[in-house]
């Protein structure tokens, strides 16, 4: 692997690795406390800065195995995971913090429409390339599955109250997302 690509694919390994904890972190903390202006602030950020590098490394790391069809899924998953950050950065950043009436005349029009357009293109951007990593086996599978899963439940379950169910997925992702960053590290290490 050339060095500059192993230096971009390790940064993306770390961002994997910061998305993660972004949501484990927050996930373990809500269990016991529920959604805190704190953990809103963590899960943003973490979404918004890190998931998208973190997606570009782990499709680097396979695509010389996924072909066509694992460049399009990256592709699908990048755009949707884009949508995604954007809404959740708004919603646990901007939106947390204003008075419920405020938050319900945002939701009550186009905004609506385009949070819902945008995940469900993360929904199927993730189902897409979860089945890329999967499939190629150049990353481990039981972390490509969990990813998907995970990630899908992110999605669905945003518009619910915050339950033991939402924090145990984020911890899930945590790990599923670790589990990959770790193996793209090791994979840069290789000559």
């Amino acid at each position: 692997m050339d060095r500059k690509l192993e230096r971009l694919t390790r940064f993306g390994a770390v961002c994997g690795v910061l998305f993660g904890l972004s949501l484990g972190v927050a996930g373990t903390i809500e269990a016991f406390t529920g959604e805190t202006a704190a953990t809103s602030f963590i899960v943003g950020l973490g979404v918004a800065g890190f998931g998208v590098p973190a997606l570009f490394a782990f499709h680097l790391r396979q695509a010389d195995a996924s072909g066509r069809f694992g460049a399009v899924a990256a592709a699908a998953n990048i755009i949707g995971l884009g949508l995604f950050a954007g809404a959740s950065f708004a919603y646990n950043v901007v939106l947390f913090f204003v008075e419920p009436a405020v938050f319900e005349t945002v939701l009550d029009g186009p905004s609506m429409w385009a949070i819902a357009g945008g995940g469900a293109i993360f929904i199927m951007g993730t189902l897409l390339f979860g089945i890329s990593m999967a499939r190629t086996g150049v990353l481990p599978r039981l972390a490509a599955v969990g990813y998907t899963i995970t990630l899908v439940l992110l999605a669905l379950l945003g518009n619910l109250p915050d339950s033991l169910l939402s924090s145990a997925n984020h911890v899930a992702a945590c790990v599923a997302l670790i589990f990959l960053s770790r193996s793209v590290w090791r994979a840069g290490s290789t000559p």
